[in-house]
């Protein structure tokens, strides 16, 4: 690449210097390229004979029937509606117009245009000095710290409604997880291990499950072959942590293994109601292995002390964990916000803070939700019921709509249990908004919104969701066997619906696709008064073009007596 470079760098530099001049002149003389058309059009009107092309021109189309100007606009309109309809299906889907998308990758770079670029350029910061804004992780997919048991949750899901909660994009992302996770050195992988990370790439459930199988049968303490069924063929928490448990006692000294289904094992005590253990071993897998702060366990933590009330331990786990220095998270940013609001919400008034003002604690309060909000601006949607709630999703997008989607599930009925939380919410989360105009180009507490959130959560997120919960009757229910389910027996309150990914900050309808619809509106209005008046319309179609025209043929009879009829000839001579 770098020859062919090299080795003709004249041409590449006339290239470089014919796209800046065209550049240059489209941008700043664009009057006189329409100055030179006119001039020409002056200079050639006799030796073309464009005054008789145009009165045969005029000649021909006053012969047409009016059937071929219904035809010509119900054309136009057709083709007009078609390109409609394409736009606002790409809009939808990929939230940009097609059109615009296409005019700023091919043609803006031609006419001088700067190429956007999400990592580039300098944005404000907290402080109002210029830093560059960072480009690695503001778009970078996180694994869930929640995710849900494919097999006892997940799939059982899909065994009711007949519909898909995950992404192929999103199991992809785990299995690579999984690979990277579970799979050491390739050099000296053993047999089961070569079978094993064959089943992690399998996209079917059943062949994954069937090569586990085949790892066993081939050394029966091949943990990684546990921990797979544990995931996805156990039917219930209990027979998941069954299988977790005897993937534990074969991991022997596998770091990696041990994290993961220590931590799965929280999560199962977490499901079947024994919350001081999950509790227990959260915290003392966090002591034993304090440099995976990556795998965010601490989040585990939090919601199952707020499950238990502990508000206190909680407070305990922000003051370590929701520092300047280390990374934030809607988990961290909103669950300082319930524990300022908590202390004030119960007492809080609308109408009473308007009247004397709001007091040092409501204020602090206050401050903590919209430092929250500007974090995620998804979650209050989902918080308040005015959004419908999904599945989480394996991976998230943090201050995306999926991160919304995977705090808002499990943290819900925890704003529902403090008194008013929610209310104080309702009444404050929309005044972000005005402390931050531009999210896009300046933030307050942190880094401007990315750009980029909408196209990876439409990844992550499914197009289709299949069912949601109707709010005021969801809850976090047990069955009756004790263990904790999400969707089974609340069937009856399901509702089949499209699920739309949360878009911040609002996008308004691209200029294209009203361009189209008032194009493809009028055509189809003058096809069908053409059709009905084609007298009428013709009258009215002559006076118009008369009009339009009217200027041009006034500039053209000044200027043939402004100048003398031989100018172009004497100007030859000279």
């Amino acid at each position: 690449m770098e020859d062919s470079t090299g080795s003709n760098p004249q041409s590449v530099g006339f290239t470089e210097k014919l796209k800046s001049w065209l550049s240059w002149s489209w941008t700043y003389v664009c009057f006189i390229w329409f100055g030179m058309v006119l001039i020409m059009i002056y200079v050639l009107w006799s030796p073309l004979k464009l005054q008789e092309t145009l009165t045969s021109a005029s000649v021909f189309l006053n012969t047409l029937t009016p059937k071929f100007y219904v035809a010509l606009t119900g054309t136009s309109s057709l083709i007009s509606g078609l390109i409609l309809i394409f736009e606002w299906w790409y809009f939808r889907r990929y939230g940009t117009s097609f059109i615009e998308q296409v005019s700023v990758s091919h043609l803006r770079p031609l006419l001088g245009g700067v190429e956007s670029s999400s990592s580039a350029g300098l944005f404000s910061s907290v402080n109002g000095e210029t830093e560059p804004r960072p480009s690695v992780s503001e778009c970078k997919v996180w694994r869930n710290p929640l995710n849900l048991f494919r097999g006892a949750e997940y799939n059982r899901y899909t065994w009711v409604t007949g519909k898909e909660p995950l992404t192929y994009y999103d199991m992809n992302l785990s299995a690579q997880d999984h690979q990277t996770f579970f799979t050491g050195d390739t050099q000296q992988l053993r047999p089961e291990d070569a079978v094993m990370q064959k089943a992690w790439r399998e996209r079917n459930p059943q062949a994954r499950i069937k090569a586990a199988h085949q790892a066993i049968e081939i050394n029966h303490q091949c943990a990684a072959a546990y921990v797979l069924l544990a995931e996805e063929e156990a039917t219930t928490i209990i027979e998941a942590e069954r299988l977790f448990k005897k993937a534990l006692s074969i991991a022997g000294k596998d770091t990696n293994l041990l994290v993961y289904i220590k931590r799965r094992l929280a999560m199962c005590a977490r499901k079947l109601g024994r919350i001081k253990e999950a509790v227990k071993m959260m915290r003392d897998l966090m002591k034993e292995f304090p440099l995976l702060g990556m795998l965010n366990i601490h989040e585990n933590l939090l919601e199952a002390l707020l499950e238990l009330q502990a508000y206190a331990d909680v407070q305990a786990v922000l003051a370590k964990y929701d520092d300047i220095s280390l990374p934030k998270s809607a988990t961290i940013c909103y669950t300082s916000a319930l524990l300022k609001a908590r202390a004030v919400s119960d007492k809080f008034s609308p109408e009473a803070a308007s009247r004397r003002g709001l007091s040092t604690a409501e204020m602090n309060a206050v401050e903590a939700i919209h430092r929250a909000v500007e974090f995620n601006p998804h979650v209050p949607k989902y918080l308040l019921e005015m959004k419908s709630l999904i599945l989480p999703p394996e991976h998230i997008l943090k201050r995306g709509d999926s991160e919304a989607v995977a705090y808002a599930f499990f943290h819900l009925q925890h704003w529902k249990r403090a008194e008013g939380a929610l209310n104080l919410l309702h009444c404050t989360w929309e005044g972000t908004f005005r402390i931050i105009p531009y999210p896009l180009e300046k933030g307050h507490l942190f880094y401007p919104y990315p750009g980029c959130t909408e196209t990876a959560d439409r990844e992550l997120l499914p197009c289709m969701c299949s069912v949601i919960l109707n709010y005021p009757k969801f809850s976090i229910v047990f069955n009756c066997c004790g263990y904790y389910v999400c969707i089974i027996p609340c069937l009856a309150h399901f509702a089949p619906a499209f699920h739309e990914v949360s878009v911040y900050p609002k996008k308004e309808l691209p200029f294209f696709i009203l361009f189209t619809a008032g194009l493809c509106s009028f055509t189809a209005m003058l096809a069908m008064l053409t059709h009905q008046f084609p007298e009428l319309m013709g009258v009215f179609a002559k006076a118009f073009f008369s009009t339009l025209f009217a200027p041009l043929g006034f500039f053209a009879d000044k200027m043939e007596s402004f100048m003398p009829s031989s100018f172009w000839h004497q100007l030859t001579r000279i």
